[in-house]
């Protein structure tokens, strides 16, 4: 089962993370800042990391998980509100892979994140 951390600041969009994604086959961590989700990655690399980007010290957490031994086989998504690249590119210089918009419902995730259960 293929692991993977929300990391975000409201128990609602992680709660309803976790049920979607739970529901796809993935086993879901959840982290409410970025603190907490780089002590539990140093314990247990999770393999996708889905981070919000308005959440205070998201571009450091993305930096210190690339940093880590295998931190570059996580895949990271960047969480926005809006297509903006003001938002978005400071997430990829920091080493985001791909981008989700919020809010993300059972359709964007299930697109976004069904075939790579799949697959593995």
């Amino acid at each position: 089962m293929l692991r993977l951390m929300i990391v975000d600041g409201s128990d609602i969009v992680r709660k309803v993370g976790k049920r979607i994604l739970s529901e796809l086959g993935y086993l879901v961590m959840e982290a409410s800042s970025a603190r907490e989700a780089i002590v539990r990655c140093e314990a247990d690399l999770p393999k996708i990391l889905i981070v919000d980007a308005a959440m205070e010290g998201a571009l450091d957490l993305i930096a210190n998980v690339r940093a880590l031994p295998n931190g570059a086989d996580v895949r990271i998504f960047y969480c926005v509100v809006e297509a903006d690249l003001k938002t978005m590119m400071p997430g990829k210089r920091a080493g985001a892979d791909d981008f989700l918009m919020k809010p993300f419902d059972r359709r964007i995730l299930t697109e976004k994140f069904g075939h790579i259960v799949v697959a593995a």
